[in-house]
């Protein structure tokens, strides 16, 4: 492929704006557009040559573009949008909801493979980078054990959660992972580590006028799911303290495998993720499927496709010449 990727970003959030931000950094990619559900006058993009058009519009688009990076929710949007616009476009998604990707992707398979695109889904670090390196892990050193660590990151769910509870007028919720939990895996014991002993949940609050602290602190440490089963800090702050130091959205983690190649000899691998912007990281993570997405399609490579599919090299703008003789 000689000429530029014409790419077309789909939903216009966070994530949105890191996929307008990453292909401006890219060398053989250009943004053909945003599409978006809101009014697109409305839309204010990062830079001002971006053209923005409504998501009605978009299959006026077919031939125009190469690949959709897909910037909707896991929730309720992309197990619709995907399928739907794999039967005419070559796309990629972050679709994140665990249990459910097996029967996303037989969804997405069969529109892409009856509209003939190529239709990468779940990428980003989890699933995605986190799933490769579990999967190596596996894969290098068949004993042994995979533990998964996220953190110390903001979590948008649980952030949500506490901004629901009444009397609470801001909010902010981190994952914290256990030093101790993390040093132990290290060490090579393999332990076996319940919810609690993996993460700690940090909260930042803000109170209504009039709100009573306890009240407010037990409804966040007592909430099933999200804050119980876990050892929950409440702090309590001003809403400037909260713009000034939580308005970042910061994250990251660890896969470890650790287990043994013969009787006694102990063999560890480690794969850490440290990001300032967690939409960021994960909007660069789909321009770089995204890449690989329009090559396949390109060589008739059709249907959807998980990143476990995915050659590493198809991710590089580099030529296969130049990562041989550069990278490996």
């Amino acid at each position: 492929m000689t000429e530029k990727i014409r790419v077309g970003i789909v939903g216009y959030g966070n994530l949105g704006r890191g996929v307008e931000n990453s292909i401006a950094q890219q060398p053989d990619m250009e943004l053909a557009g945003v599409f978006s559900r809101r009014d697109p006058e409305s839309v204010e993009t990062l830079f001002v040559a971006t053209a923005v058009f409504g998501l009605e519009s978009i299959h006026d688009f077919n031939d125009r573009i190469d690949v959709l990076v897909l910037c909707g929710g896991s929730k309720e949007d992309l197990p619709v949008q995907t399928p739907e616009l794999a039967a005419n476009f070559t796309l990629v998604d972050s679709f994140d909801t665990h249990a459910k990707i097996p029967e996303h992707f037989a969804a997405v398979d069969a529109s892409a493979k009856a509209g003939n695109t190529t239709a990468i889904i779940s990428t980003g670090w989890d699933p995605g980078l986190f799933s490769l390196n579990r999967l190596f892990g596996e894969a290098i050193i068949p004993t042994g054990e995979t533990y998964t660590f996220w953190g110390r990151g903001l979590s948008q769910g649980h952030s949500d959660a506490l901004r629901r509870i009444p009397g609470v007028a801001g909010a902010v919720q981190y994952t914290i992972p256990s030093e101790e939990a993390i040093d132990r895996v290290r060490a090579g014991e393999r332990p076996e580590l319940t919810t609690r002993e993996k993460h700690t949940r940090e909260c930042y609050v803000v109170l209504e006028d009039g709100a009573d602290a306890d009240s407010v602190r037990e409804a966040i440490v007592t909430m099933p799911d999200y804050f119980e089963p876990y050892d929950t800090t409440v702090n309590f702050i001003s809403a400037d303290e909260l713009a000034r130091d939580h308005s970042g959205m910061p994250h990251g983690g660890f896969v470890i495998r650790s287990g043994e190649s013969s009787d006694g000899v102990a063999q560890t691998i480690e794969y850490q993720l440290s990001l300032e912007s967690n939409p960021e990281f994960t909007s660069s993570v789909l321009v770089a499927y995204a890449r690989a997405a329009a090559r396949l399609t390109a060589s008739g490579e059709h249907g959807a496709k998980t990143p476990f599919d995915i050659a590493p090299g198809l991710l590089s703008p580099k030529s296969p010449e130049q990562l041989r003789a550069e990278l490996l």
